[in-house]
């Protein structure tokens, strides 16, 4: 008898870092049996690009059916639970716990980044919703910090991010377009923060001080709506003239393309975990304290992104450069104990799910 799952976050919104954790979630449950669903902004292209039977997230009618229908709603990862974006973010994810519990259901929160929450309504809502999880698997210890800060009476357990659980490509894709001649290939991976302009300043500068030093940048879209105009900003910027990777449909196809590259800097959290999981080091740039998180538990570098200048940066990214063999090294080493952390998600899982405890021995 299969355990019906109904897994939740923000898939289907064209955030391949999203992506990333679903597909590594798939892959990490492996042979248990298990009947999945994923709650998706584009139903039809998760089918189509992974093969999950999706329900529209935003249709609260057939959300509320397939929480009737699951035995356990299952966060597969993300920051949802923070308010820097919105608070519309915490009460939604909220909203599908207080259902679930309604009705009867397990709740399992898997690889979650928790915070930051600052409001008065996001604390609110998170508390209420959190205190009634049967399990909570968090990736970073910052966020087990701030489920205490929040009084959360479940104990939280330290895994990783579910991405870490995603295997290497099979084969690879022709990006030689990428390169000329004898320039090594640098991924860029900006996002929009604070002031747009000073963003496409950074990464504008940066694209041709690296191109003047035999490097060819490539910009990388990791969200299809918030990173595809900044591109194109930067690529303004510059003349139109810097390479990218966009419109790529699946995970897969991405780690394909970042296989092939010399080295990544990164303010996308995923770009960097992608990167890692085929052997590139990223030089991340923090925006966010799960990017410093990450870096630490990665043993990379990771410079600020307050007050932070293209000259600075190029100088921090030549230093790393000459690292690049030591770095490729640390995460040799390190790739294994990450992978390690990431399959505790899968135990939580588990043993939170009745259905599943009969079927511990093939995890």
């Amino acid at each position: 008898m299969s355990a019906r799952l109904l897994i939740s976050g923000y898939f289907g919104e064209g955030n391949l870092g999203d992506d990333a954790m679903l597909l590594g979630f798939v892959h990490g449950i492996g042979k248990l049996p298990v009947d999945l669903a994923v709650l998706s902004g584009s139903p039809e292209e998760t089918h189509r690009n992974y093969g999950l039977r999706s329900v529209p997230r935003k249709d609260m009618g057939s959300v509320q059916q397939a929480i009737e229908n699951c035995d356990a709603l299952v966060f597969a990862g993300g920051s949802i639970f923070q308010d820097v974006t919105s608070v519309k973010s915490v009460a939604y994810y909220s909203h599908l716990i207080k259902s679930a519990k309604k009705a009867g259901k397990k709740v399992v929160l898997l690889g979650q980044g928790i915070g930051p929450l600052t409001t008065f309504f996001g604390k609110k809502f998170a508390i209420g919703a959190l205190n009634q999880c049967d399990a909570i698997a968090v990736r970073d210890p910052q966020s087990a910090a701030a489920l205490r800060s929040l009084g959360i009476k479940v104990q939280a357990r330290a895994a990783g991010d579910l991405a870490w659980l995603l295997p290497k490509p099979i084969g690879g894709e022709d990006v030689s377009s990428f390169q000329v001649g004898d320039m090594r290939t640098v991924g860029l991976a900006p996002r929009p923060f604070g002031k747009d302009k000073d963003t496409v300043q950074l990464f504008g500068s940066l694209c041709r001080v690296l191109f003047e030093s035999k490097f060819m940048p490539v910009l990388i879209e990791m969200d299809r709506e918030l990173d595809g105009p900044l591109l194109n900003e930067i690529e303004k910027s510059q003349g139109g003239k810097v390479p990218s990777i966009r419109r790529v449909s699946t995970v897969p196809q991405l780690q394909q393309r970042m296989s092939r590259m010399d080295s990544v800097i990164a303010m996308r959290l995923h770009a960097g975990i992608l990167a890692a999981g085929v052997g590139v080091p990223s030089l991340m740039i923090s925006y966010d304290p799960k990017v410093n998180a990450f870096a630490q538990v990665a043993e990379l570098p990771a410079m600020n992104v307050q007050g932070l200048t293209s000259q600075r940066l190029f100088e921090n990214f030549m230093t790393f450069q000459k690292a690049r063999d030591r770095h490729i090294k640390t995460l040799e080493r390190k790739l294994e104990e990450l992978q390690k952390m990431a399959a505790e998600n899968i135990r939580v899982l588990v043993e939170a799910v009745p259905g599943l405890q009969r079927s511990a021995t093939a995890v």
